[in-house]
């Protein structure tokens, strides 16, 4: 309790087997008149939007849908999404699908009441006026991003993916239904499922962790590493199901608080350079980087090693933290998830290139529980190559 800690998250979040159809209720306790649907083909083409269709229909409430999202989606895509919401009019916006669906919303909530080109707003508290509000529903257990102030879009030109940061991007509601996620392939299950893995073990490793957020980040990590598997493998089961869409919430919490670090720092050139899915080149990058951090806060890795299950009772901190690892490694290699570079086609001669684009993300390296310098950028890829 040395320093003042904030803590936030999203206002009302509904947990639970059929809480999507609620949301035409949420949407009328916000006084909706003209509902945006945000979304990408692929949940449109599983027929996942019919819920939702029939929901808002039953309490008459005029909705249109938007369904250009892409992944890891371009600037180009949120400024299509505002045309549309400004040309029909909307005053309520729900974002539906994976990651990229619900960053899309909250990017085109701020950009309809704030003036000026969105390059303007990436970074930290950038976001002068509060957007349209917002409702967001994960249809994977991965990215947290319903319960987090942050979205991500790729920056074609400069081959970088760019955050903006701020409490104006909290929706107003979370409504997570683990039934979303039964139809998820299982590659699909197990890159975002190691998303939500990394964003727990990011937040718990960070200088900027609280007890608080310890809370949320080792109960994510538990959930996680207990039933990422059986998701895996058996993607009809509902337990499993509904314990990795509540550890990819209680992740995300955990990250919106204390803030990701050089995992995501390092992923976000492969992601933008290569066009790899971020829940993939997070997998790629998280055990070198976690190797090399352990020296920061070898006692915090011990723990993370006992969350997985693993016996560190009578290991020293630094076996115990190298256990954490080993149980990573393990867990890509049983998902069949690449964990080397080489693997998905990335040349050795864009080493350089990526060690200089991880060092411009310095927002998230400033979380690192060990500072990292551009050779030892070089050293990490190189490790993972």
């Amino acid at each position: 309790m040395e320093k003042i800690a904030l803590f936030r998250t999203t206002r009302r979040i509904l947990l639970g087997l059929g809480s999507v159809e609620k949301i035409g209720v949420e949407a009328q306790l916000l006084k909706a008149k003209k509902v945006l649907i945000i979304t990408d083909p692929g949940v449109i083409q599983a027929g996942l939007l019919e819920t939702v269709k029939k929901s808002l229909e039953s309490v008459a409430l005029p909705f249109v849908v938007f369904d250009g999202v892409e992944p890891d989606p371009r600037i180009e895509v949120v400024e299509k999404s505002v045309g549309k919401a400004k040309k029909e009019g909307i005053d309520l916006i729900i974002g539906f699908g994976g990651g990229s669906s619900l960053d899309i919303a909250k990017v085109t909530s701020i950009l309809i009441t704030n003036p000026g080109k969105i390059d303007s707003f990436f970074g930290i508290d950038l976001v002068p006026n509060p957007g349209v509000p917002v409702i967001l529903i994960p249809t994977t257990a991965g990215t947290g991003s319903e319960v987090t102030p942050i979205a991500i879009l790729s920056d074609t030109k400069e081959k970088l993916k760019k955050g903006i940061v701020s409490p104006t991007l909290f929706p107003e509601v979370a409504i997570v239904d683990p039934k979303l996620t039964i139809g998820l392939p299982p590659s699909v299950t197990a890159f975002t499922g190691m998303d939500a893995l990394t964003h727990a073990i990011e937040s718990y490793a960070s200088i900027n962790a609280t007890d608080l957020t310890d809370l949320f980040a080792l109960r994510a990590m538990e959930l996680c590493s207990k039933n990422l598997r059986m998701a895996y493998a058996h993607g009809e089961n509902l337990a499993a199901r509904s314990n990795m869409m509540e550890g990819s919430l209680l992740a995300g919490i955990a990250f919106a608080n204390a803030g990701v670090g050089a995992v995501h720092a390092f992923a976000y050139p492969l992601g933008g350079e290569f066009h790899l899915p971020h829940g993939l080149t997070n997998t790629l990058m998280l055990p070198y980087i976690m190797r090399y951090n352990i020296l920061g806060c070898p006692h915090k890795f011990a723990q993370m090693a006992k969350a997985f299950g693993e016996k560190v009772e009578e290991l020293s901190d630094l076996d115990g933290a190298e256990a954490a690892v080993r149980f990573v490694e393990r867990l890509s290699d049983d998902l069949r998830v690449p964990r080397r570079l080489r693997d998905v086609g990335i040349p050795e001669s864009a080493i350089h290139g990526l060690a200089d684009g991880a060092m411009k993300v310095t927002r998230l390296l400033a979380n690192n529980p060990r500072k990292i310098a551009l050779e030892d950028a070089v050293a990490i890829y190189n490790s993972a190559y």
